[in-house]
């Protein structure tokens, strides 16, 4: 991958069967450790994609981050200006704003904090406990939306 390419951890195999289950199970109302399966309309097929995310709550807001950087649920994002998130019956629609890399400090480190243990692999050796520089220099890989539940 070249440097000027944005950021991006391909799932391998077993990380793909993985987030189908974690996917499945939250579609069918079972949330491990918080997780919900994000539905965001694509960019090109218009058609709603899914993936399992982990929800953030900071500071009275909520977020979502992605581990893996700049993903086609991310790309999707940005066009979509929000979706849903469901663990299985209720189903909450948002809209969603990027955060500049600049704010992400508190948020990438708490997100590590409570999450590091399933997602530090994907912050090429970033971790909660990581310097703020190091943080802040890991912040433009990792996307980062603040979402604001509708009703």
């Amino acid at each position: 991958m070249s440097s000027s390419a944005p950021y991006y951890f391909t799932a391998g195999p077993l990380a793909t069967r993985f987030n189908r289950i974690v996917g499945w199970l939250a579609r069918h109302g079972i949330s491990l450790a918080g997780t919900a399966e994000l539905s965001v309309r694509g960019r090109k097929s218009g058609q709603m994609q899914r993936v399992p995310v982990n929800p953030h709550t900071y500071e009275g807001q909520q977020y979502l981050v992605s581990a893996r950087g700049h993903s086609q649920w991310v790309r999707n994002m940005r066009a979509a200006g929000g979706g849903e998130l469901r663990v299985g019956r209720k189903v909450r629609t948002f809209t969603a704003v990027e955060i500049p890399d600049e704010e992400k400090l508190p948020l990438l480190r708490t997100y590590l904090e409570k999450w590091g243990w399933e997602v530090n692999q994907y912050f090429k050796g970033v971790t909660a406990k990581s310097s703020d520089e190091e943080i802040l220099a890991a912040a433009p890989d990792h996307p980062v939306f603040r979402i604001t539940v509708e009703g």
